[in-house]
């Protein structure tokens, strides 16, 4: 169906404030050529509209600068529009060219509202202001793209009245996409606002950092809106009128009466232009105007509509914004530095932003004005959008600030950021309402830069939420280079520095123009009087008031600056330019992180105005930052704008205020950040000359650096950080990926790190390309770093290259900003019982004790009491030892297998169980685990919102005060042991993991419960044990007052007197295996991660001790795309920083167990060249980017590692975007040599080049030394035989041999069911089944039980990788960012110098297995009758059934069984359909080619279901359907014994109705229900039954027993036994004759005989009656 249709219509009306478009010798020649010597300026107008593709252009209006249309342009367009935007260009006409005036953009999204109370787009009649270019005309206009829209306008053009309407058509057909030019009404003079006389006030309070370019001739400042004020080359109307222009006539008359305006010298016009002066300098660097104490003043009066609400609306939202800005910076800090209570300062958000809406509404909601105000249905339609949005918001905010948790701090501040970007939307007003100001330096005659300044931002409102941020305020104007300059390296830096105070407002409202200028000026009678509306303006305003200061500026360093040097580094130095003063600091060479420790003194600077004012408002001081080059001018890096601390002569130099602490302050370089920089700053006021009541200037503690810095002053004490004693340790690891340098490979590379002026240098790599590791790996060096981490100078990494002659050329750098997660903070014993001894009872052990956990402590053999809980417990201990965990699983399967209908002896083949079988049982536990998830933090946070606010005892730990570091959360206990009871007074609340697991706990023990319930045979020790853990839920203890100990309790208790049945269930969080589904819970299960293996936060991105450190080489640009080139290698090592000496008493140890006085990288292993032997599983990729032009891929894979390359092109998977690869590379390699895995999926083409879809890189270095033995998965389970046999070279008491001796570990310790490590006892089974079913003893599963819980081994501990398959993103270097699928694999290496592994682990895809479903349809019954007989009226069926298993082109079809009156059929017929079936996918695999000309056969899955429909068949119509039947063959409900027993019940899915699988049962046979759903609600009718019998048989079975389709041999079917009235009327005549007339109609046929016979007789009476008569009378 076609899209609705809309006119589009733009009409133009008038256009007023034209310029100039040729003057001087063009103008001339044009006037000689065309002899048009009566026009003024010769501009000939015309608007061209542009939208969708179309075009429309108005007339031409020769010679004028106010022309009038009156015309419209209507374009013909679907709705909504493809094209979002309508393009307006105002032109001027040429004969051979034409010259742009101005572009004006309209957003059809801002101009209506598609909301269910929205608008159409709706527009004016509105003036649209136009910029671009300056207005004087020039030949080579090098400024011309901006009067296309391209870029900030720099001047005023004019403006346009235009207006916008949208008509929907009703039509849709005969409207096709079209454009017209037609005329339109013209509209009044007032249609587009009330004129109101607006007054424009500025005044220059300084002008200084002019670029000394422009200190040899006088410069002027002019300010302007729109024409108002532009004296240079705007438009002024002659004083007589031309009679060539007389059409424009009218349009001029009110731009003479202005010219009589401005000549009247009582009240000028404006005065818009400084006086000329010639500017100064004081260091020869920058120039400023010498103003002095004389600030000159400019001025302009002008008419314009009064459409102030179109301001103030969007000034109120902005400010909103901005406030909602901060408070959401706020939260994100307090969450980065991990401040308390974020949720706090969240909930204050909210009800700010609740607030600030309502008062909106509440300002705004009167002011929507009539057709008198002015206003237009854009206006008003905003208006009520406007109100309504912010109400609904307000609304909003309040709701969220109810349901903000702790927990869902993040979702919710999301949320805000949601708002803030719906207040932007709604702040951009699309109809104008003021002109901009400009504010342009003139040097000479030529316009050198500006500023550009929006008129809302200084219109001036009674209400102070409605008034422009800028109004009445002291500003700083950076003025910048016009055009395309000011984006280029000219325009980064600044072209003058302006103080200026603007004010902007109607002329009533004149009194208060002077209300913020900074008080200290001379009133006098000018001043006085200039606040009449009438009044003359002061020119110039006197300061009689100044202050002297002394500026200290305290430069300490700086971070992160741009290189802009070829080797990618600075030689930065830092220029202080406050007021007419600039100071400078010493270069520091080649660095990005200069630390300059300055004290720069600016000893007298004066500035006007009283001292409060400063004190409140301090004066910006701005600081740039140079590359000092050698040859040439300084580049520039950055600036930043920095605001100093100020001190009165009468005020202490004391703390807090004083001194001032250093502060981090933004550099930037045009939009783009170039770094940060540590400095403060003090204004410290000097007293006037004979006053002695202030104190003289606090004095300057210079500290000893111990060196002689010559005249350079370092920052004084109090203010420089406080330093201390740091090391850094180093390890130097090796450099990987290293470019070429100047054309030159790099083949004897070094590293060095500095910090804080320290240099460290590693061992140079002899020869890179054989071993590109350092062979002396670990280094360190003692520096001075700062006490507070805030001040910390960064660490910077250079490699060099050391090449011949003693050349050392910089490869590339590296800066690290922040230490602070390499900073190293030792535990002490002092520390942890100082902790103890403040916190009595609590366990303090280094972090909070996971739930569930799998071994105690050796020395905690005590159990603790609570002498407050009664000794006799009321809850039963319920012992089971009937049977063994393995026998009760089995027994419970087979009471639920009968229950479902399945025989026990179809049970699960062990036989039959590949890796593919744990893939997909590990899939549906994922997809479970994923909705328990979303469901216990559901509950959660309900929980957290249902708390009682007056409960103390239930808050949670940080809102009593409690430090987080170090201490166990309340309802933790120490390791090992037991709690009886609530356990004191210090147990209240509960932490997160304990509530999750405790969720997780009781949803076990409840399903446990149901489940037992429902059994019928069994022992009563399992309703017991459900029983007790019913008692013992947490919400069973929360009613009880029992206290928040219970998770441990709850395990302990289970554990000694339940049994190993309820084991599973208290695993903690990460235990994956738990089992949830009773049909996989005999399938071991691996890990699937749906990301990265680097990216589980328990793995730490396997950076534990090994980092990699991108190197950066050439100029910083700020282009994405070209500093991506600038990586020039990686250097992988890693740091360690902390403060000497350590402390004695250290507890902490080394990752591998070493005391951290001896070093902190020590027992690290060996960085030498290793043979490794990589195995890559490919199992499948998903959701591929489409790379053929069918929107199908045909996918293989490519492996690249190092120099080596495997490539299986040959086995692409054929149009799939999910292909299933199941291969398994195998690469013999050398690390670090060949360390970079890259997996590549490429698409496969018949012609020219394969293309790319997208590739994934894995460094498998940090892989295989992570501690985290991310080489070969561990199983969960160890096995000798199967599908789940152990593949790991080393068995797992081999693995914990060598993990507890790299670790310094004691043990471990075997004894039967238990092993001990270190301090930790651990226990697990200790028999193994072999292949021949016999159990042996083996303490494999004691070790395994140990490495599975690794990370409960102190100090030492980490989670180590388990047996997983991950899933990496795909990304292509031609679309960067842009992910083009994912590819799940998993990598397993194995060290050459070990035992060789087994063979790789079959993961080839499944072969699907040839089936064949024989389907034999018996009967039917009460099949709904649909047709009427056509001689008796009778209602009737022609009944058949049909049916298909792979899609409708597999149909199958019965014969008809005719004339079926009861609704009864008898078919007797068989279906027949062949497929190959995938068991563990539980899919139909289809193979077929899509056209006649595919290469190959593209493979699809569907699920086994079989289709039987039941039709009801038509002569000389379309068959009419009368209801269906769908049979999943995997599950599916068993068929009723007769067709009484059948009805729709059968086909509910809730568990009530036993259910079948046909591949396990192979045969079955039975009534089901056909059904059809309501036409007026969504139930299913029962519109008849069918009996069938399937027969489900492998290929070989089918060729050994073959069977016909049909009746047909072999196997033939008997015919059905159809009732005589089952026939076709028109084949049939003669038992048509018998049982459709004679059947229905003998006894009217025997009357309607009799009558004809009886009528026969009386006309042969009546014929033969006269004859007779006569021979009677006659005789004859």
């Amino acid at each position: 169906m076609d899209r609705q249709r809309a006119k589009f219509i733009v009409r133009i009306y008038r256009a007023e404030g034209l310029p100039r478009m040729n003057t001087g010798i063009m103008s001339n020649v044009k006037k000689a050529f065309s002899g048009e010597f009566s026009s003024k300026d010769f501009v000939d107008p015309y608007v061209q509209v542009s939208f969708a593709g179309l075009k429309g252009k108005t007339s031409v209006k020769k010679g004028t600068h106010e022309p009038m249309w009156n015309e419209q342009v209507v374009f013909t367009e679907m709705f909504p529009p493809l094209c979002r935007r309508v393009k307006i260009q105002l032109r001027d006409h040429e004969s051979v060219n034409y010259d742009v005036i101005g572009t004006h953009f309209l957003d059809l999204a801002k101009i209506s509202d598609e909301g269910e109370k929205g608008f159409l787009p709706t527009f004016g009649p509105c003036w649209v202001n136009l910029y671009g270019s300056p207005r004087n005309f020039s030949l080579m206009n090098e400024h011309t793209h901006l009067n296309d829209g391209l870029g900030e306008g720099v001047s005023y053009r004019g403006r346009l009245l235009i207006a916008v309407k949208t008509e929907i058509l009703e039509n849709v057909e005969s409207w096709p996409a079209a454009v017209e030019v037609e005329s339109a009404l013209p509209i009044s003079e007032n249609a587009a606002g009330r004129k109101e006389e607006y007054f424009l006030f500025g005044t220059i309070l300084e002008a200084c950092m002019i670029d000394r370019r422009y200190g040899e001739r006088p410069i002027h400042f002019e300010m302007s809106i729109g024409n108002a004020g532009n004296v240079l080359d705007g438009y002024h109307p002659r004083k007589h009128k031309d009679d060539g222009s007389s059409s424009e006539g009218s349009e001029q008359e009110t731009e003479s009466e202005d010219e009589e305006e401005v000549e009247t010298p009582r009240v000028p016009k404006w005065h818009s232009v400084t006086p000329p002066a010639r500017p100064v300098t004081r260091d020869l660097i920058y120039y400023h105007m010498p103003y002095q104490e004389d600030k000159p003043c400019v001025y302009i009066n002008e008419l314009f509509e009064d459409h102030r609400r179109r301001m103030t609306n969007t000034n109120i939202l902005e400010k909103i914004a901005e406030k909602l800005e901060d408070s959401i910076e706020d939260v994100n800090e307090m969450l980065q530095q991990e401040r308390p209570f974020p949720e706090k300062r969240l909930r204050g958000l909210f009800e700010e932003l609740g607030a600030a809406c309502s008062k909106f509404v509440s300002l705004v909601k009167g002011t929507g004005g009539g057709a008198a105000s002015g206003k237009t249905v854009l206006d008003k339609k905003r208006h009520l959008l406007l109100v309504r949005e912010m109400d609904h918001l307000s609304t909003l905010a309040r709701t969220m600030k109810a349901t903000v948790t702790k927990s869902n701090i993040k979702e919710k501040l999301k949320a805000a950021n949601n708002y803030l970007q719906k207040l932007r939307n709604l702040a951009v007003e699309p109809q104008h309402a003021l002109p901009d100001i400009f504010i342009w330096m003139v040097f000479g005659q030529k316009r050198i830069a500006y500023q550009r300044i929006l008129a809302k931002d200084i219109i001036y409102s009674v209400v102070d939420e409605e008034k422009g941020k800028n109004c009445g305020k002291v500003i700083t104007l950076l003025l910048k280079l016009p055009g395309k300059k000011a984006s280029g390296q000219s325009g980064w830096s600044i072209q003058a520095k302006l103080q200026v105070y603007l004010w902007l407002g109607l002329i009533k409202h004149k009194k208060d123009f002077l209300s913020g200028l900074p008080k200290g000026y001379e009133e006098n009678a000018d001043i006085l009087n200039a606040s009449k509306p009438n009044a003359f303006p002061p020119l110039t305003i006197t300061y009689i008031e100044k202050q002297t200061f002394q500026l200290r500026a305290h430069m300490y360093q700086a971070r992160s600056i741009v290189g802009s040097d070829a080797s990618g580094l600075s030689d930065p130095f830092a220029r202080v330019c406050f007021c007419d003063q600039s100071l400078s600091t010493q270069v520091i060479d080649e660095t990005l992180s200069p630390t300059w420790d300055e004290l720069l003194i600016m000893k007298e600077v004066i500035m006007y105005g009283v001292m409060e004012e400063i004190l409140d408002d301090p004066p910006t001081i701005i600081v740039e930052l140079f590359d000092q080059d050698k040859v040439g001018k300084s580049e520039f890096i950055g600036r930043a704008l920095t605001k100093p601390v100020v001190k009165m002569s009468n005020e202490k130099y004391t703390s807090p205020k004083f001194p001032p602490r250093l502060e981090w302050w933004d550099i930037y370089r045009g939009q783009d950040k170039a770094g940060e920089l540590l400095a403060c700053f003090e204004l410290l006021q000097l007293a006037p000359f004979g006053d002695l009541s202030g104190e003289d200037l606090p004095p300057m503690e210079i500290p000893d650096i111990g060196q002689d810095r010559g005249p350079v002053m370092p920052v004084p004490k109090g203010i420089r950080p406080i330093l201390s004693k740091h090391r850094i340790e180093v390890l130097f690891w090796g450099v990987r990926d290293l470019k070429r340098v100047q054309l030159t490979s790099v083949d004897q590379p070094r590293v060095e790190i500095e910090c804080a002026g320290q240099v460290l240098q590693s061992v140079i790599i002899t020869n890179y390309k054989k071993n590109p590791n350092f062979f002396i790996p670990v280094k360190f060096f003692d520096v001075e770093l700062p006490e507070n981490e805030l001040y910390c100078p960064p660490i910077t990494i250079r490699c060099h290259d050391c090449r011949n002659f003693g050349r050392f050329v910089l490869v590339g750098t590296h800066v690290i900003n922040s230490l602070q997660r390499f900073v190293y903070i030792p535990t002490t014993k002092s520390a942890k019982a100082a902790l103890n001894k403040l916190f009595p009872g609590r366990a303090i052990d280094g972090g909070p004790r996971q739930v569930g956990q799998a071994s105690v402590r050796a020395e905690d053999v005590a159990i603790t009491m609570d002498e407050r809980r009664p000794l006799i417990n009321r809850d039963p201990v319920v012992t089971i030892d009937t049977m063994t965990a393995k026998q009760l699983k089995t027994e419970s399967n087979k009471r639920r297998k009968k229950k479902d209908g399945v025989d026990t002896e179809a049970e699960m083949d062990m036989d039959a169980l590949d890796w593919w079988s744990k893939y997909f049982a590990s899939i549906e536990t994922l997809i479970e685990d994923k909705e328990s998830g979303h469901l216990q933090e559901h509950e959660k946070n309900r929980e957290e919102q249902s708390g009682d606010p007056l409960d103390l005892d239930n808050k949670p730990v940080e809102a009593q005060g409690e430090p987080g570091g170090g201490t166990h959360p309340p309802d933790s206990t120490p390791y090992g042991t037991i709690p009886n009871g609530t356990g004191g007074p210090t147990s209240g609340g509960s932490s997160p993991e304990n509530e999750k697991e405790a969720k997780k706990m009781e949803k076990e023990l409840k399903k446990m419960e149901k489940k037992d319930r429902e059994e019928k045979k069994g022992f009563a020790g399992a309703g017991k044990a459900a029983n007790l853990a019913n008692k013992m839920s947490p919400k069973g203890q929360r009613k009880k007052g029992k206290g928040n100990a219970f998770t441990a309790q709850l395990k302990s208790r289970v554990q000694l007197n339940i049994g190993s049945r309820f084991n599973k269930m208290f695993r903690d969080d990460d235990d994956y295996f738990a089992s949830v589904d009773d049909e996989n819970e005999n399938i071991e299960k691996i890990r699937v991660y749906p990301n990265e293996l680097e990216s589980q936060s328990q793995f730490q991105g396997f950076k534990d001790w090994l980092d990699t450190f991108e190197l950066y080489r050439g100029k910083n640009t700020g282009n994405e795309e070209t500093d991506e080139s600038r990586v020039v290698g990686k250097f992988k090592g890693s740091l360690k920083i902390y403060k000497i000496p350590l402390p004695k008493d250290i507890e902490d140890t080394t990752v591998t167990g070493g005391d951290p006085q001896y070093g902190l990288f020590q027992g690290l292993p060996s960085n030498d060249p290793l043979r490794v032997l990589v195995r890559v599983y490919v199992v499948k990729a998903n959701d591929l980017h489409p790379a053929d032009i069918n929107g199908k891929a045909d996918p293989y894979v490519v492996i690249r590692l190092g120099q080596k390359t495997t490539n299986d092109k040959d086995n692409y998977v054929s149009k799939q975007l999910n292909p299933i690869f199941g291969k398994c590379f195998e690469f013999d390699a050398t690390f670090p040599m060949e360390s970079l895995l890259t997996v590549q999926i490429y698409d496969w083409d018949l012609v020219g080049m394969d293309d790319l879809i997208g590739e994934t890189k894995i460094d498998l270095e940090n892989r295989f030394y992570s501690r985290h033995r991310a080489t070969c998965g561990l199983a969960k389970t160890y096995e000798l035989h199967g599908y789940n046999a152990w593949r790991d070279p080393q068995k797992p008491t081999q693995i914990l041999a060598k993990l507890a001796k790299d670790n310094k570990l004691d043990g471990p310790h075997y004894q039967p069911g238990k092993v001990r490590v270190g301090n930790r006892i651990f226990t697990a089974p200790n028999e193994i089944e072999d292949e021949s079913g016999v159990m042996k003893a083996t303490d494999e599963h004691l070790a395994l039980a140990v490495l599975n819980n690794w990370a409960e081994i102190p100090n030492v501990g980490c989670q180590l990788v388990p047996e997983h398959v991950e899933t990496r993103p795909l990304y292509n270097p031609k679309k960067p960012g842009i992910e083009q699928g994912k590819v799940e694999l998993w990598v397993d290496m194995f060290p050459m110098d070990m035992p060789p592994p087994g063979p790789p682990v079959d993961i080839s895809p499944r072969k699907p297995k040839s089936y064949e479903l024989r389907c034999i349809i018996w009967n039917t019954d009460d099949v709904i009758l649909e047709d009427d007989a056509f001689f008796t009226g009778e209602k009737m069926s022609d009944i058949y059934v049909k049916g298909w298993l792979k899609g409708p082109e597999d149909t199958q079809a019965t014969d008809i069984h005719y004339r079926s009156l009861t609704g009864e059929g008898n078919f007797n017929w068989r279906f027949i359909y062949p497929f190959d079936y995938l068991v563990a996918e539980e899919k139909i695999v289809i193979s077929r080619k899509e056209t006649i000309l595919s290469w190959d056969e593209t493979e699809t899955k569907i699920p086994p279901r079989l289709n039987l429909q039941v039709w009801d068949a038509d002569s000389f119509s379309a068959d009419d359907f009368l209801g269906s039947l769908t049979l999943d063959l995997t599950r599916f409900p068993r068929g009723a014994k007769s067709a009484k027993q059948c009805n729709l019940d059968m086909l509910k899915t809730d568990g009530t109705v036993p259910q079948m699988n046909l591949f396990k049962q192979n045969r079955v046979k039975g009534w089901w229900p056909f059904a059809v759903k309501s036409d007026n609600s969504d139930e299913f009718e029962l519109t008849g039954k069918v009996e069938a019998e399937l027969h489900l048989m492998t290929s070989e079975e089918a060729e050994k027993h073959p069977a016909g389709l049909g009746r047909n041999e072999p196997e033939p079917l008997e015919k059905p036994n159809r009732p005589d009235t089952s026939f076709i009327w028109f084949l049939s005549p003669l038992k048509s004759l018998r049982y459709i007339f004679w059947h229905n109609y003998k006894w009217m046929l025997l009357k309607i005989l009799l009558f004809a016979l009886l009528v026969a007789l009386i006309a042969l009476f009546f014929y033969a009656m006269p004859g007779y008569t006569v021979k009677k009378m006659f005789g004859a």
